[in-house]
């Protein structure tokens, strides 16, 4: 499917309030600053998306909040998505990120809340759409300020719809190319770290890797037929409608610190903060193996790179990318 980018206008003139947030971490004054490089890295040629490494045109970036619990299964659109992050909520249970430049599809969904942790997180897609269903009263000045275009039902009402087989909240669903027609100044995709080619030379041969959260559990299982990874989200296979089985070529589980933050849910709960700035370790799975790997991000503004732990840069397989942001 086609997008167009639309006639561009003024941006919201938030400098001096993104400036005022710096001290608490969330991102710098220049949010539109290209990530820095990693030393020794090649960036995607033209021609191909830097979050996938696959031929692609440039195109604005949408991200969009994904629902995850049993009722919101199974997903639409996310066999489209270049990048999917797995956070998690209140509960230990998860949400997604699904990540969208290279291709849209005609729907994605079920789409829910937007979350603190989303905003350090897309920092460093330049300014992105992001497509939600809401979120609690405090926490949308952060989200008015940040470097990002939302894009809601107040905002964008005839880029949503809601679904008659399934029941609120898990029925709310994004026409992707209304969402971005609604944000016509999103850039398009650049680099944030990511790189990709032949695969380290070492690794450990592995067919099923699986990720635990609180209340969530994740199994990743190499499918030499599809070159890529069989999704299961707590012990079933992970489908989407329009595509049918999802099948990563590469997985990163990538292990951060997630803490109590300082807003709750409307029952109460304490929503966790995901720290995806500093630093730590990762396991990187591609073509049937796992390579231990560091990643490292010195700002919200900046990419991720992940290295070996020799410090190399560790190739991803070009296609598309799970980084399930897992508890250290």
């Amino acid at each position: 499917m086609t997008n167009g980018h639309g006639t561009r206008r003024p941006g919201r003139i938030l400098t001096a309030f993104l400036c005022a947030l710096t001290a608490a971490g969330l991102y710098g004054c220049s949010g539109t600053a290209a990530p820095e490089p990693d030393p020794g890295t090649t960036t995607a040629p033209a021609g191909r998306s830097p979050f996938t490494g696959l031929p692609a045109e440039p195109g604005p970036v949408l991200a969009v909040k994904i629902d995850n619990v049993a009722a919101a299964r199974p997903h639409t659109g996310l066999g489209a998505a270049d990048l999917v992050y797995v956070e998690q909520v209140e509960g230990g249970a998860t949400r997604l990120l699904a990540v969208y430049s290279s291709r849209l599809p005609e729907r994605a969904g079920p789409v829910r809340s937007a979350r603190e942790s989303d905003i350090a997180l897309l920092a460093a897609f330049g300014r992105p759409a992001l497509a939600y269903s809401g979120a609690q009263s405090a926490l949308n000045p952060l989200l008015a300020a940040a470097p990002l275009y939302p894009v809601t039902e107040s905002t964008a009402p005839g880029a949503f719809l809601r679904s008659p087989d399934r029941a609120a909240p898990h029925n709310l669903y994004l026409r992707p190319a209304r969402a971005l027609a609604a944000a016509p100044e999103a850039g398009d995709a650049r680099d944030i770290g990511l790189r990709f080619g032949a695969a380290p030379p070492d690794g450990t041969p592995t067919t099923t890797s699986t990720v635990r959260y609180p209340a969530a559990r994740y199994a990743f299982t190499w499918s030499a037929a599809d070159r890529a990874w069989r999704v299961a989200m707590d012990g079933r296979e992970a489908r989407a409608t329009d595509t049918g089985p999802l099948t990563p070529e590469t997985v990163v589980v990538q292990r951060v610190t997630v803490r109590p933050s300082d807003f709750r849910d409307r029952t109460g709960a304490v929503s966790p903060y995901t720290e995806t700035v500093g630093e730590g370790t990762a396991l990187v799975l591609r073509d049937g193996r796992a390579h231990e790997a560091r990643w490292s991000r010195p700002s919200a503004a900046s990419g991720t790179s992940f290295t070996t732990p020799e410090g190399q840069p560790l190739a991803f397989a070009p296609g598309q990318v799970w980084i399930v942001l897992a508890p250290r």
